[in-house]
C-alpha cells in the first residue's frame, strides 16, 4: 500500500480509504448499502491487513448509525487507523440542528465523538457549503475544537473552487486553521473537478479525497452498452448520485475500461482507481462496498500502475471540454502558465 501527505500536513493517509456510507442501511442509505456490525468489522479487518488507515464516515450516514458500527468494530485497535467524519447535514429536527454554525458543530462534533467511542476526530470535514453562516464563525469553532483536542485536522467536502479559496483566506486573514484536504466527486465519468478543484489543490497544497471514484458503480463494469444491469444495482435501486450527463460517452469509458482491464488480468473497476490516483493531487479514493469481494478485489488496484499509453487511452475517451476561460488561456496564455494552470491545460498545450 501505498502513502501519501495529505495536503500542507505532515499526516500520511493511504492511497486507498475505507468508505462507510453503505454501514446502517438506515432510511434512504439502504439503496446504498445494509452492512451489519458483523459485515463491516469485516470489512475493516480486510482493509486494515491490506494497508488501508484511513476509514470514512459522516453523521449523516444513516442517521449516525454508521459512526456507531465503526466505534464497534474499531474498539480495542484505533490505533490502527485514522477516522475521518464529517458534519452540516441536518442531524435533528430543530432550527438549528444543521449548518456550519459554531452551535450545530460544537454540538455535532460532540455527538460523533459519543458515537464512534473515542476521544477525538483525525479529520473533521465539512460536508458541504453553507452560504448563511460567516466563514469566520466556522473557522473559529474549528480552531476552539482543534485546541480541545476533539479533532486534529480539518478539511471540507464539496466546496465550489471559490469557495475553497474564500475558506483558506479567511484562514489566513483570521490565523484560524486552514482545510488540509478536500473530499471531492471525481472519477473518469465525472471530471468536473479538473477545472478549479485540482488546479487549487496544487497551487494551495491541499489534499484530494476523491468520493464515489467509480461512479456510484458505472465503471464497475458492470452495466453495459445494450445490457440490461443485474439486480440489486444501485442505479435500479433509486440512488441517483452521480447523475449521467452523457450515456454514450459513459459507454465508451467503460468500453475501454474493459479492454484495458482484459490485457491486464485486472477488473474494469481496478483500472478506473488506477488511473485516478495517476492524477494530480490526489491523495486518496474513498472506496465503498456492498460486499468483502468487491473489497478484496478493489484494494488490489493499489498495486495496478498503467502505461503511458493505457493512461492517454482512457483521458482521450473522457477529457471534459475546455469551458471558457481556459480554452482562452490554452490559446493565448500558453507561454506563462503555473503548474497548477497545467493540471487541465497541460494536454492542450504541450502537443
Amino acid at each position: 500500500m501505498e502513502y501519501r501527505q495529505l495536503g500542507n500536513s505532515g499526516l500520511r493517509v493511504s492511497v486507498l480509504a475505507l468508505g462507510t456510507m453503505t454501514f446502517g442501511g438506515r432510511g434512504v442509505f439502504a439503496k446504498v448499502g445494509q452492512a451489519d456490525v458483523s459485515e463491516a468489522t469485516r470489512q475493516i479487518e480486510l482493509a486494515l491487513g491490506a494497508g488501508v488507515n484511513l476509514i470514512d464516515t459522516a453523521d449523516s450516514y444513516s442517521g449516525g448509525l454508521s459512526e456507531e458500527i465503526i466505534g464497534r468494530a474499531m474498539k480495542g485497535r484505533w490505533d490502527r487507523a485514522l477516522i475521518a467524519t464529517k458534519a452540516r447535514m441536518p442531524t435533528g429536527a430543530g432550527v438549528n440542528d444543521a449548518g456550519l454554525s459554531r452551535h450545530h458543530l460544537i454540538e455535532a462534533c460532540e455527538a460523533s465523538l459519543r458515537r464512534l467511542g473515542t476521544d477525538h476526530i483525525d479529520l473533521y470535514q465539512m460536508h458541504a457549503w453553507d452560504g448563511v453562516t460567516p466563514l469566520d464563525e466556522t473557522l473559529s469553532a474549528l480552531d476552539a475544537l482543534l485546541r480541545a483536542g476533539k479533532v486534529r485536522y480539518v478539511g471540507c467536502s464539496n466546496y465550489s473552487g471559490w469557495h475553497l479559496m474564500k475558506a483558506l483566506g479567511v484562514s489566513d486573514r483570521t490565523g484560524t486553521p486552514r482545510f488540509v484536504s478536500q473530499q471531492i466527486h471525481y472519477s473518469l465519468q465525472a471530471r468536473d473537478a479538473e477545472y478549479e478543484l485540482l488546479p487549487i489543490a496544487v497551487d494551495q497544497r491541499v489534499g484530494v479525497l476523491a468520493w464515489s471514484p467509480l461512479a456510484g458503480g458505472l465503471l464497475s463494469g458492470k452495466y453495459r452498452r445494450g445490457i440490461e444491469p443485474p439486480a440489486g444495482s444501485r442505479r435500479l435501486s433509486g440512488w441517483d448520485e452521480p447523475p449521467v450527463r452523457n450515456e454514450d460517452q459513459l459507454y465508451d469509458i467503460v468500453d475501454a475500461l474493459t479492454a484495458i482491464a482484459r490485457d491486464r488480468d485486472a477488473t474494469p473497476a481496478q483500472v478506473a482507481l488506477a488511473w485516478l490516483l495517476s492524477r494530480p493531487a490526489v491523495t486518496s479514493l474513498v472506496i465503498g462496498v456492498r460486499t468483502e469481494e468487491q473489497l478484496a478485489r478493489n484494494l488490489e488496484a493499489a498495486e495496478l500502475v498503467l502505461s503511458p499509453a493505457e493512461l492517454a487511452r482512457l483521458d482521450e475517451v473522457s477529457a471534459p471540454p475546455l469551458l471558457y476561460p481556459y480554452w482562452h488561456q490554452a490559446k493565448i496564455a500558453a507561454d506563462r502558465l503555473s503548474p497548477a494552470d497545467l493540471t487541465l491545460l497541460g494536454p492542450h498545450v504541450h502537443r
